[in-house]
């Protein structure tokens, strides 16, 4: 922190380069600046806090639950009458990759008949997905 000589000599100098007309209104703006960075810190540290409470209460959800079966998050049930599809993290935990799109990725030697009679090497798009 600055002591009393430092302000002091901040204080003059300042007064000296702005002039004793411009000085009030550099004051005033630099409360104004002062005043939305406390504001900003003080959102940035509530929503840190609040994000902190939330793992804390997780953590004691988890403790009290009995590990495994609270870890894992309960998956939502669909609709009636909807189709659901596999999620590619679904398959993860039985094995199968997915690829971007969602379709599953078969190792050479495995591959899927319906693809067997694509190519090896597939260019892609400037979209980042595979031609139709």
């Amino acid at each position: 922190m600055l002591s009393i000589p430092h302000l002091i000599i901040i204080f003059v100098v300042a007064l000296v380069v702005f002039g004793p007309e411009k000085l009030p209104e550099l004051a005033r703006n630099l409360g104004k600046v002062m005043a939305e960075f406390r504001k900003a810190t003080g959102e940035l540290r509530g929503t840190f806090e609040g994000h902190l409470q939330d793992l804390e209460r997780e953590t004691q959800q988890r403790q009290i639950g009995g590990g495994a079966a609270a870890s894992t998050p309960a998956m939502p049930q669909p609709a009636p009458g909807t189709v659901t599809a596999n999620a590619p993290h679904a398959a993860a935990a039985a094995g199968q990759a997915y690829d971007d799109d969602g379709n599953p990725i078969h190792p050479p030697d495995q591959q899927n008949p319906d693809t067997a009679s694509e190519s090896k090497t597939e260019k892609m798009t400037d979209a980042g997905s595979r031609p139709a």
